[in-house]
């Protein structure tokens, strides 16, 4: 093969698929597209899997708290109830700000442990007012998630390696801080408000998933997703968003923080120091069990409800089941599952492939369409004889091949 000036560029061509062809699409045609419009596939994100997937969600958490009514409905009703809430709310504000970095591509590892953090210094320091006692842990996890994201947008670095950074930062804190467990210093009672506390969570997570679906905020979340060279940076806005995304998901997991340690209070429980690990372990993997997708951009709208619904569902129905499951084993189920689902919904929730049979993408856009043959004869229809054609001449197979000599 001759590696000429030529044979570069249609390599280039080759390589880029699709995207380039999405380059040279009309302005209609980009209009739809839900990735980045230099780059990315000409047709919308198709929804229908991520819809089907949170059906499948639904039946199974139903499934579940079934079960638990029917086994154990003393775990489902009353001050239980109220208490599975909150349990929820904790584990759903993580799964919330796993979801948010998983969808700008810079997944936030250090959620966890951001949690743990806040959870032991509001047990330290917190008192009779939670508003304000909140303030500086959650202040403080929002500078940290601020260091995060000048580490993946100023050095344009993956997510999961600078919140690793962040990780091991603050369980050295942990570790220096709290050798031992600290009973909490506070008198707020969850409980009280867990109707309040899942609603929030659920209605953040709801208006977060449909403004995913609209089509400009789909596509600016989407931007840091690597595409070609993950090296290439994509722009201000894709810095802006990622950023974002960080420093709002550290908060969330501060605040998750300071509800888990209000609720071992109200359960007479101290707050065990830990590094969290588990923690962020099962908030990712809610998050991907709900259909987010491990590569960014694409996710549902019900989904990350579900997936903590179905997590703490199971959670509960194996405590009192006597199944003695690890957390950790439980986590590493959930990714091995979410890890799945993010394979089904790269593959069934792309856009339909440029030339396929059920392109339509052409149709009405004002691009030049032929619908000759390739026979150089003056009769157009001479192509679709039914009698057998002699093979093409040898000058057209050298045009169409090009000189032999290339390939020796």
């Amino acid at each position: 093969m001759v590696y000429g000036r030529d044979s570069d560029a249609t390599d280039a061509g080759q390589l880029s698929g699709r995207h380039s062809l999405s380059r040279s699409g009309s302005a209609t045609n980009l209009d739809d597209v839900f990735d980045d419009p230099a780059h990315g596939d000409v047709g919308r994100d198709r929804l229908g899997v991520h819809f089907a997937w949170e059906g499948v969600l639904l039946l199974g958490a139903v499934v579940l708290a079934y079960l638990l009514y029917a086994n154990y409905r003393d775990v489902v009703t009353g001050a239980a109830l109220k208490d599975l809430l909150v349990l929820g709310s904790v584990l759903g504000m993580l799964a919330l700000g796993a979801a948010i970095t998983l969808r700008v591509a810079a997944p936030n590892l250090a959620l966890g442990s951001i949690a743990m953090a806040s959870a032991l210094y509001y047990a330290k320091h917190g008192g009779d007012n939670i508003i304000t006692s909140s303030i500086t842990p959650i202040a403080v996890a929002m500078g940290l998630g601020v260091g995060i994201a000048i580490l993946v947008v100023g050095f344009h670095v993956p997510g999961w390696a600078a919140s690793l950074v962040a990780m091991l930062v603050t369980i050295a804190w942990i570790k220096n801080q709290f050798p031992s467990s600290i009973s909490v210093n506070g008198v707020f009672d969850p409980s009280n408000r867990a109707y309040y506390l899942f609603g929030a969570f659920a209605v953040l997570s709801v208006v977060a998933g449909l403004l995913g679906l609209i089509k400009p905020i789909r596509r600016g979340v989407g931007r840091f997703r690597p595409i070609a060279d993950p090296a290439l940076r994509r722009g201000g806005l894709a810095a802006t968003v990622t950023a974002l995304g960080l420093v709002l998901s550290s908060g969330l997991a501060a605040t998750a923080g300071i509800i888990m340690a209000t609720m071992l209070d109200s359960a007479g429980k101290p707050v065990d120091p830990s590094e969290g690990i588990e923690l962020t372990a099962l908030a990712v993997g809610a998050a991907l069990v709900g259909g987010v997708s491990a590569f960014g951009r694409r996710g549902g709208v019900f989904g990350t409800i579900l997936g903590t619904v179905l997590i703490v569902l199971l959670m509960t129905y194996g405590d009192r089941a006597g199944w003695r499951i690890s957390e950790f084993v439980l986590a590493a189920g959930a990714l091995t599952t979410g890890l799945i689902v993010t394979r089904l919904v790269e593959t069934f929730g792309r856009p339909l492939e440029l030339g396929g049979p059920e392109d339509w993408s052409d149709v009405g856009v004002g691009a030049t369409t032929t619908w000759s043959t390739t026979s150089t004869s003056d009769d157009p229809w001479s192509g679709l004889s039914s009698a057998p054609s002699s093979p093409p001449p040898t000058t057209t197979t050298t045009t169409q091949w090009g000189d032999t000599d290339r390939w020796r």
